[in-house]
């Protein structure tokens, strides 16, 4: 055996590069490459911060789905890609295991053009079975004997996207093979029917014992087994209905059910995993599994661990920021805010598909829990929810990721916006959002919420905009639907309490005044652009600074006025170029019969990959000193306009 031959010291894992020096181990030899798989995922992430809990959790079933499958060849769809860590440890990734998520590093998610294992991209919940189904439909197709398998969970499976597929898969009686990995939780603790059933299922021990008892019996037996099988599974019909008091969902799907088993018993689910290749159609294996498994920290308090940042990995302990200090995040001024505008205001209501914590609506659940529905990882169902309260009067806030509402994109047109219905949007890490990448970059909001008629939309420049926004929303002589999108992290003020006020719709503000470059900006970017303007103050260019508020409405009037004064124009946006904010100013002046000179600043016509916020503002060139670039290139032309100008004064009469 090979470890036979290792000394005492030197771990099995270091000897993995790849799923193949995997299966050259003995079996009993997988219980401790997941342990030493295990404390690898802690020690990289106590100083390197990603998502820890989900991985941990499935450390067992990665390894043991490695050692079964013939990966590549076999492929593996890992639905919320950040269960995937360890999947990316064995399949060749280990060395720079220590640049994921970091700039130009390892994506945190699967990522098809960065490695042949990873057999689709995954960064939303819920697309694993869809997209599994689709691997298998092809293998078919192709006469291909790979086996796939769909990895699904942290709450997934309550995303209406799985029960499509399971749905088609169940229907198309494809070679699939779907691995719910049930923790009850998805960050937040997991909510809904679905939670409940599910429970039912894992706390039925003696159908589950029975079940397990009789099929692995019969499944050592001959063809007669099968045949016994057969009769078995006719009785099994009935008697789940005595041991469940309902019929097996799964089962009702087309789909083959077992379990559930212990996630974290790796030769166990060898042995299983092994029996499940050998039968055909559709299967479903439920897994039960502890989120954060092997860390005591993060298996006690299991939200605050899904992705901690910096931790002691002796002691579990948090490590704060360097500096010490606290800054307020945007989504902690919408919490506080939203709970204060509540007490005031009794039909304001809080909708969160799933992110409870992420978007702080957990301060206004705490002290409203009657008036605040978190619907499970479902945005499509949050919008339309939302609209069926609307429609009765009620007011309700919406709040939900930039990247998650895409996903909700048609509920936003044909259930709200075509209804005129008031829902307020709060969108949620809009804009580059950091170290998630490109599933999770809030790019396309102000594009995609501008072109709907009738809709508001709006971005703050710091937390006191974000306040006033939220208030202007909720009075009865604003208009709905209305959209306010802010960004991941902290705003610039440092503080979020301050008074009310309403904010005039489809008016901008002027930051300060000039009179050679106008510089328009939406939402946060507005004090890269303060930063900018500020820096040239001693420049001989003069520079005024609008911040729109809207993108719909715009100012009509000030932009008359901007295009009246200033030749050339700098739009700034924290949004994709193509359909955004600037291309509305362009769209104005072009339909007003002006012609400035606009130069638009913002997300590049390509996918952002990951990296830091401020790594990545810099590469879009829309940061402080992207912006300060802008002005000065573009200032030059204007003082070399003037200087013909300045000549003829100066000239003897």
């Amino acid at each position: 055996m090979m470890n036979e031959i290792m000394s005492s010291n030197e771990r099995l894992l270091d000897s993995i590069e790849t799923p193949d020096d995997l299966r050259k181990l003995d079996r009993l030899d997988l219980i401790r490459v997941s342990e030493e798989l295990r404390a690898f995922i802690i020690d990289e992430l106590s100083s390197n911060p990603g998502h820890l809990g989900a991985s941990l959790g499935v450390v067992e079933l990665t390894v043991a789905l490695h050692y079964v499958y013939n990966t590549p060849y076999d492929q593996l769809v890992w639905d919320v890609g950040h269960q995937a860590y360890g999947h990316k440890i064995l399949t060749g990734r280990k060395a720079r295991f220590s640049t994921n998520r970091k700039y130009k590093g390892l994506s945190g998610f699967p990522k098809i053009d960065e490695s042949k294992y990873d057999a689709f991209g995954v960064g939303h919940s819920s697309t694993s079975i869809s997209a599994a189904l689709g691997l298998a439909v092809a293998a078919r197709q192709k006469g291909e004997d790979r086996k796939v398998v769909a990895v699904i969970g942290d709450g997934s499976l309550t995303g209406g996207l799985a029960f499509e597929g399971l749905n088609n898969a169940g229907n198309e009686m494809s070679d699939l093979l779907v691995i719910l990995n049930d923790n009850h939780i998805s960050i937040d603790a997991s909510v809904g029917a679905l939670k409940e059933y599910l429970l039912d299922i894992t706390t039925s021990k003696t159908y589950n014992r029975f079940k397990d008892k009789i099929w692995n019996a019969l499944g050592r037996m001959s063809s007669r087994g099968k045949r016994a099988r057969s009769v078995i599974s006719n009785i099994e019909s009935s008697l789940k209905g005595t041991f469940l008091h309902q019929s097996n969902l799964f089962e009702t799907l087309n789909f083959r059910y077992f379990g559930p088993i212990d996630g974290h018993d790796v030769l166990h689910l060898t042995r299983v995993l092994e029996d499940l290749k050998r039968i055909p159609g559709p299967k479903l294996l439920h897994c039960v599994t502890t989120k954060g498994k092997g860390f005591p920290q993060a298996e006690q308090n299991q939200t605050v661990f899904h992705a901690p940042g910096k931790f002691d990995k002796c002691t579990g302990e948090l490590i704060k920021p360097e500096n010490g200090s606290h800054q307020v995040l945007y989504q902690e001024v919408f919490g506080n805010t939203i709970l204060e505008l509540a007490r005031e205001n009794k039909s304001i209501l809080g909708i969160t598909p799933a992110m409870a914590t992420g978007c702080s609506l957990n301060t206004m659940m705490a002290e409203m829990p009657d008036r605040c529905f978190d619907v499970g990882i479902a945005e499509q169902h949050a919008v339309t929810f939302s609209a069926g309260l609307a429609a009765q009067g009620m007011l309700p806030f919406c709040n939900i990721y930039s990247s998650f509402m895409q996903r909700a994109y048609d509920q936003v047109i044909h259930d709200v916006a075509i209804q005129h219905l008031k829902v307020v949007f709060c969108l949620d890490r809009g804009g580059l959002v950091g170290s998630d990448g490109a599933t999770h970059h809030g790019f396309f909001d102000l594009a995609f919420m501008r072109n709907i008629p009738g809709m508001i939309v709006s971005a703050p420049m710091d937390e006191a905009e974000l306040r006033n926004l939220m208030y202007t929303a909720q009075l009865e002589s604003t208009p709905g639907p209305f959209t306010i999108r802010y960004p991941r992290g902290a705003g610039p003020l440092g503080y979020w309490q301050k008074p009310f006020e309403e904010i005039p719709l489809g008016k901008a503000r002027r930051i300060k005044q000039g009179k050679d470059i106008a510089v328009l900006s939406i939402g946060h970017p507005g004090n890269f652009v303060k930063e900018a303007v500020s820096s040239l103050d001693d420049e001989t260019i003069s520079t005024e600074h609008w911040d729109m508020r809207f993108v719909n409405p715009l100012d009509t009037e000030a932009l008359h006025y901007i295009m009246k004064e200033f030749s050339r124009i700098i739009t700034v946006e924290d949004g994709f170029i193509k359909g955004g904010f600037g291309s509305a100013i362009l769209e104005f002046a072009s339909d007003n019969g002006y012609s400035p000179e606009i130069r638009r600043l913002g997300i590049p016509d390509y996918f952002v990959a990951h990296g830091s916020q401020k790594e990545l503002y810099h590469e879009c060139g829309f940061d402080a000193e992207g912006i300060r670039k802008e002005i000065i290139d573009m200032g030059r032309k204007v003082r070399t306009e003037q200087e013909p100008q300045l000549s003829a004064n100066n000239s003897p009469k």
